[in-house]
C-alpha cells in the first residue's frame, strides 16, 4: 500500500515476536484434551448461530479465513470450500445471509457479480466464540493467561474490564470512488501498517487503495501543493499535529464538526490531547490515527549494572551520560535529533519546555500554557529567553557525550542508535520503538526503561506529544466528500488502530485499544503511554499546533545548528533567529 516511489523509508524494517512452540501432550493431558472436545461440541452450538450438524462451520471458516486475509469471496467459491453439494451449499448461504450473518456487496454497478463477507455480528460471534474457547483452554490445561514473555495467545481467564476488540466488519455499501481511494501518509511504522492489511482494507471498502507516502517535509510539502489544484488529488491526507492551525487558518482543510454531529460520532475514546491539537478556532479538523509521544529511553540492564539510577534532571542526564560514554568501546552517552532543520528544530522546542518556555509567548495556565486561543503578542518567538539560551547549552553539553554522527542523526537514526546497542540512552518517540521493542536481536529488547523529559530549572516534568491525524483536503470535490468521511472514519476506527498495532506499530491514540488484552500483552510501552495520556501528562504545548509554528522550527533547526557545529555562538545564533522570526510573524500580521 506504501508507494514505492517513497526515495526513504525513514522507520526502518521491524522484526515480530516469534510463537512459543507448543509442547506435546502428556497421557493425563490427551485424557483431559478429550474431555475438552466433548464440551467443545456443546460450547460451539450455544455460541454460534447455526444449525445442527456443523453444516455451516466450513462456510463460516472459510469466509472468515478470508476476510482476516483480505481475499474475495463469491457465492462459487464458498459453496465450494462447504464440500457440500451446490444446491445444499446455497440454501445455506442463503441462510446465512438472511440471518445477517453475511452481507452480500455488489462488485459492478449492474449487481449481476456479487463478493460475501461475514457481517459485524459474524465477526462478534466468532470472537466471543474464541473468548469462551480460550477461557475452557486455560481451565482445561491449567494455562493462566498471557503467561510466558513471548506468549501471543491469551489463554486462561477472559479480563472482563478489558474487551477484545473485533476485526473491522466490511461496509454494507462500497465506497463509490472513481479511481480508488486516495490517500496521501507519513512513511512511518503505522501508515507501514497499512501496507501489510493492503488487501483486508481493499475488501472493507470495496474499492482500490492508492496510497503515497513521504517523509515529513516532503508531506508538508505535498500538502501545500495539493492545496493549490483546483481538486485535491488526495481523498484523506495525514497531517502532522503541528500542522493543523497553519493548514486550517489558510482553510485547506475541511472543518468535521458538521459531519461529526450529524453522525454521532463520538471522539471520547480518543487522547484528549490528540484530539486539541487537530482543533483550529474551536473546529474539529481531523481525526487521530496515531499519538507518539518523546520520551527518553534507557538501557535499564546497563544503569543497573552501573549503579546508576535514571536521571530526572537536566543535570543528571549530563552526569550519567558522562559516566556511560565509552567511545573506545564504541558506547556513548545519548542519541538525540541534531540534523540541521526540522529535526533538530523539534529538540530545540522540547529543550526549552523543559526549561520552562514555549517558543511563542503562550498565555500560561495552571497546567501549562494556552495553545488553541492565541492572539496579539502570544504569536511573538521567544528565542531571546533564559530557556531558549540554557536549551543550547544543554545540547553543547550533551554533544559530548553523543555518537559522532550526531550532526547527521534524525528521528530514525537516533531510534537505530539506540537499538544497537551503540548508545545507552535517547530521546525517542514511541512511534520507532518497534525498532527495539520487537526486535528480539536488539541489546535493548526487554531492557528498556521510559521517562518523561528530564526536567530543567524553573521547568516541570514534561512529555511532548507527536502523531498524526487524517483529515479531508478543503478542496476535494464535493462528490467524493461523504465516501472519503465514510474511510476516515474507519482507518481511525478502533478496529483498525489495533491491526496496526498487530501488525507492526506500537501506537494508537485510542484509550479502548490500549487496554484491549491482544495489545496490551505486545509491549510494556503501550501501558506506559496510555497512562500518561490518562493522567493529562502528553503535552502539546511544547510544539503548539498555531499558525507558523512550522516555520519557526525550521528557522530553529538552522540557526542553532550553527552553534552545534562551532560557528556561531549561542548569542548570535538566537539573535539571528529571533530577528527571521519576528519578521516573519509581522509579515503575517500575527502581531
Amino acid at each position: 500500500m506504501i508507494d514505492d516511489q517513497c526515495v526513504q523509508y525513514p522507520e526502518g524494517p521491524y522484526d515480530t515476536l516469534p510463537q512459543t512452540p507448543m509442547s506435546k501432550l502428556s497421557n493425563t493431558e490427551l485424557a483431559r484434551f478429550i474431555d475438552f472436545i466433548e464440551q467443545l461440541e456443546e460450547e460451539t452450538e450455544q455460541a454460534l448461530s447455526m444449525t445442527h450438524g456443523y453444516r455451516e462451520m466450513r462456510m463460516m471458516i472459510h469466509i472468515m479465513r478470508n476476510h482476516l486475509a483480505g481475499r474475495l469471496t463469491t457465492p462459487t467459491s464458498l459453496a465450494d470450500a462447504s464440500s457440500l453439494s451446490y444446491g445444499t451449499a446455497k440454501r445455506g448461504i442463503e441462510s446465512l445471509l438472511k440471518r445477517g450473518l453475511l452481507l452480500s456487496r455488489p462488485r459492478t454497478k449492474s449487481g449481476k457479480t456479487v463478493s460475501l463477507h461475514p457481517s459485524a455480528a459474524l465477526i462478534d460471534e466468532w470472537e466471543a466464540y474464541a473468548l469462551r474457547i480460550k477461557s475452557l483452554l486455560g481451565d482445561t490445561f491449567g494455562v493462566e493467561a498471557g503467561a510466558g514473555p513471548d506468549s501471543r495467545i491469551l489463554l486462561g481467564k477472559v479480563d472482563e474490564t478489558s474487551a477484545v476488540i473485533p476485526p473491522p466488519a466490511v461496509l454494507s455499501q462500497r465506497l463509490e470512488l472513481r479511481g480508488g481511494l486516495r490517500v496521501l501518509v507519513h512513511a512511518d511504522p503505522t501508515f507501514m501498517a497499512m501496507h501489510n492489511l493492503k488487501r483486508q482494507l481493499e475488501a472493507v471498502f470495496g474499492v482500490e487503495i492508492k496510497n503515497k507516502a513521504k517523509s515529513i517535509d516532503g508531506l508538508r510539502a505535498e500538502i501545500l501543493s495539493n492545496a493549490c489544484l483546483p481538486n485535491s488529488r488526495y481523498d484523506v491526507i495525514a497531517c502532522d499535529l503541528p500542522w493543523f492551525g497553519e493548514l486550517a487558518s489558510q482553510d485547506m482543510l475541511l472543518p468535521l464538526d458538521r459531519l461529526l454531529a450529524r453522525d454521532g460520532h463520538d471522539l471520547s475514546d480518543f487522547h484528549p490531547m490528540a484530539i486539541q491539537s487537530s482543533q483550529y478556532a474551536g473546529r474539529q479538523y481531523g481525526i487521530p490515527v496515531q499519538t507518539t509521544p518523546e520520551l527518553l529511553c534507557y538501557r535499564k540492564d546497563i544503569f543497573e549494572r552501573e549503579h546508576l539510577a535514571p536521571p530526572t534532571t537536566t543535570e543528571e542526564l549530563i552526569k550519567v551520560a558522562r559516566r556511560l560514554h565509552d567511545p573506545g568501546k564504541g558506547r556513548y552517552g545519548i542519541a538525540w535529533n541534531a540534523a540541521r532543520g526540522t529535526p533538530l528544530g523539534h529538540t530545540f522546542t522540547f529543550l526549552m519546555a523543559k526549561f520552562g518556555q514555549p517558543i511563542m509567548n503562550l498565555r500560561r495556565t495552571r497546567n501549562g500554557y494556552d495553545f488553541q486561543h492565541v492572539s496579539g503578542e502570544e504569536y511573538r518567538p521567544m528565542f531571546q529567553t533564559d530557556a531558549a539560551f540554557r536549551a543550547c547549552e544543554y545540547m553543547l553539553d550533551i554533544l559530548k557525550y553523543s555518537p559522532p554522527n550526531i550532526l547527521n542523526m534524525a528521528w530514525y537514526e537516533r531510534a537505530r542508535s539506540y537499538a544497537s546497542g551503540e548508545s545507552c540512552m535517547a530521546y525517542s518517540y514511541t512511534l520507532l520503538a518497534p525498532l527495539f521493542e520487537l526486535n528480539q536481536t536488539s541489546p535493548a529488547w526487554g531492557n528498556t526503561g521510559y521517562l518523561p523529559h528530564p526536567v530543567g530549572n524553573h521547568g516541570a516534568p514534561i512529555t511532548p506529544i507527536g502523531g498524526y491525524a487524517l483529515a479531508i483536503p478543503a478542496n476535494l470535490s464535493e462528490a467524493r466528500i461523504e465516501a472519503a468521511w465514510s474511510a476516515l472514519k474507519t482507518l481511525t476506527s478502533a478496529g483498525l488502530s489495533k491491526l496496526y498495532v498487530m501488525n507492526g506499530s506500537l501506537v494508537t491514540p485510542r484509550f479502548s485499544v490500549s487496554r484491549d488484552p491482544e495489545v496490551s500483552s505486545l509491549s510494556p510501552l503501550i501501558g506506559v503511554v496510555d497512562e500518561m495520556a490518562r493522567k493529562d501528562i502528553l503535552q502539546a504545548w511544547p510544539r503548539p499546533p498555531v499558525p507558523g509554528i512550522t516555520e519557526l522550527i525550521g528557522i530553529a533547526g538552522h540557526e542553532i545548528f550553527e552553534v552545534l557545529d562551532g560557528r556561531r555562538s549561542i548569542k548570535k545564533a538566537l539573535s539571528i533567529a529571533q530577528d527571521r522570526a519576528d519578521r516573519l510573524m509581522r509579515d503575517r500580521e500575527y502581531y
